[in-house]
């Protein structure tokens, strides 16, 4: 086997072409209030202040054991849910870790199908940064990863 490593902007990674396994998608929505209750729209003109809902969707073909996903954030992004546990949703138990530069999700078992995540940050401060990947991976299984386009967000 060879193992290739090298270094990348991060805003310059494209998405992995469709692997076998696992693929998977992020998209960022501001999260606006309105008389009808929550809407989300398109990251469009974000600023200091806004609610911004990271979505990342992962679609499985196989039952899968042990996956790590890892969610890169900008550094203008300040995370709501800081504190770590285990949690419940879609169906499926995980334990979710929040770090300085991005959340992690495990999984000890991912059944066949189609998973929606999200979670909420808070925009922080104005500039140009870099969103980072997110990434997945079958720890017992590493040919099974995936991961996402970098992105550039910018903050007026």
């Amino acid at each position: 086997a060879i193992y290739w490593q090298y270094f990348e902007d991060l805003d310059k990674i494209t998405d992995e072409e469709k692997q076998i396994g696992v693929t998977i998608s992020k998209k960022l929505f501001i999260e606006n209030n309105t008389e009808t209750g929550k809407e989300l729209s398109a990251l469009k003109n974000p600023k200091i202040g806004d609610r911004i809902i990271c979505r990342i969707v992962i679609n499985v073909d196989r039952d899968m054991d042990y996956v790590h996903l890892k969610d890169m954030r900008a550094a203008c992004f300040e995370p709501v849910n800081v504190l770590s546990g285990y949690k419940w949703a879609n169906g499926l138990g995980y334990y979710e870790s929040t770090k300085d530069v991005s959340t992690n999700f495990f999984f000890d078992h991912l059944k066949k199908g189609k998973y929606v995540f999200e979670y909420p940050v808070l925009v922080n401060q104005k500039g140009t940064f870099s969103n980072g990947i997110a990434t997945i991976q079958c720890m017992y299984a590493p040919e099974f990863s995936n991961h996402t386009a970098g992105e550039t967000i910018t903050i007026p």
